[in-house]
This record gives C-alpha cells, sequence and structure tokens, in this order.
C-alpha cells in the first residue's frame, strides 16, 4: 500500500504525521467521508490491491459506510484506519465518543480496537493481509490516539507479513471434470464474476463457450470488468 485517501480530525494527528516520516506515502485529502470511501472504492477496484481510508472518531467514519456497503458487496480490498479518543478519556463519554467497532462491522469482515502502540505493526499486516480473503474484503482498525503516538520497538518481519496472508487452494480436478461434463451436456450456463473478469478471464471464458455452446452471463455488478 502507498496511497491513503484521508479525512482526518484531532484523533489521527500522530498518525498524519507519520506519513512524514515514511517514504513513498501519497496522502490524498478529501473535504467528506463520503468521498474518502468512495474514492477508495475506486483506486481499489482499477489498482487491484488494497486501498487505506483515514477517518476521525465514529459520527465521521459514519459519514463514509454508504460508498463502504458497495465496496463490500464487490469484494473490495480496503483498509479503514479509524481514530479513537485517547484510552484514559474513553470513560469521560466526551461529545464524539461512540460505539466504533458496531459502526463498522456491518461494512467490514474483520474489526479490531488498537490500544498498545506494541501491536501496531502486527495488526496493521494482518489488516492488509485480511483484505485478501474471500475474493476481497474490509478490514478496519480502530487506532486509540495515545496507542498512535507512544514509542515501539517491534518492526514487523517479512515472515510475519507471510504467515498473515491468506492462500488459495488449488481447483479440485474432480470438479473441474464435472464442471466440463456438464457445459458439454447442453443447456448449460457459465456464470463468472470477481477476478475471472480480466481479459485472461474473459477469453478463457469465450474459448468455453465456443467449444461447448454455453450461454455466458458475468455478475449483475462486478467490481471491475475488462471491455474491448
Amino acid at each position: 500500500m502507498d496511497t491513503c485517501i484521508a479525512n482526518p480530525g484531532t484523533t489521527e494527528l500522530a498518525f498524519v504525521r507519520a506519513f512524514d516520516d515514511v517514504p513513498g506515502w501519497r496522502v490524498v485529502p478529501a473535504l467528506f467521508e463520503g468521498v474518502c470511501s468512495g474514492a477508495a472504492d475506486g483506486y481499489a477496484r482499477i489498482a487491484g490491491r488494497p486501498a487505506l481510508t483515514l477517518t476521525h472518531l465514529g459520527p465521521g467514519f459514519a459519514n463514509s459506510i454508504a460508498n463502504l456497503h458497495n465496496a463490500r458487496r464487490a469484494h473490495v480490498p480496503i483498509v479503514n484506519v479509524i481514530g479513537d479518543q485517547t484510552t484514559t478519556h474513553l470513560p469521560f463519554d466526551a461529545p464524539l465518543t461512540s460505539d466504533i467497532a458496531s459502526l463498522a462491522r456491518p461494512v467490514s469482515a474483520w474489526v479490531r480496537h488498537l490500544g498498545d502502540a506494541n501491536q501496531a505493526a502486527a495488526m496493521g499486516t494482518e489488516a492488509v493481509a485480511r483484505t485478501s480473503a474471500n475474493g476481497g474484503q474490509i478490514a478496519t482498525v480502530v487506532f486509540a490516539a495515545d496507542a498512535q503516538a507512544a514509542p515501539t520497538a517491534r518492526p514487523t518481519s517479512v515472515a510475519a507479513i507471510a504467515s498473515c496472508a491468506p492462500s488459495r487452494c488449488a481447483a479440485d480436478p474432480a470438479a473441474v471434470r464435472e464442471a466440463a461434463r456438464r457445459l458439454r451436456s447442453g443447456h448449460a450456463l457459465l456464470l463468472i464474476g470477481g477476478e475471472a473478469l480480466c481479459e485472461a478471464g474473459l477469453r478463457a471464458a469465450q474459448r468455453i463457450v465456443a467449444a461447448t455452446g454455453a450461454a455466458f452471463y458475468c455478475e449483475t455488478f462486478p467490481a471491475v470488468m475488462r471491455l474491448g
């Protein structure tokens, strides 16, 4: 990841400052959180890799939910980072304090609260890895302001990143043979979606249709579909 689409507030200032210390990042400010999530959705669909959003507490994140709903339905990989009150301030129920996790769960496959700086690297790594599971999904980290600012001496190793990445299983040969048998039997429909709607997938589908006479449809609302 190298791009963050952000509408931060005071509880995200330490996270914002970190972008000045880590080379290679591009931060795109958005004036409204719905623009954050909509732009992240489009970016991830076209780039083919996770997008990152940064929003302010529960009320700010709530403004982004509509577009995150669309992204979830399309299996778009997105990591949301949401700043939270400092840990000691939470019990006092400040005006913008809310149950952020309850807002994030309907549009996220994975939600975690981060209140320990020593867990930040591992949790961030896992969040990115989680976005590639199940064909693409949303991971959300609620990051306490004091944990953002605290020092840590636990870098994440390449091995740790690799261990978080979900693996893909090869297709079952028996299932492939059964699919081929049914396609050749007549009155078959080949329905494809997701990553199969790239150029290679569409060309493969065309060859199958030409060889078997099957009908060919794609899903109604694909995340992205190559044309031409």
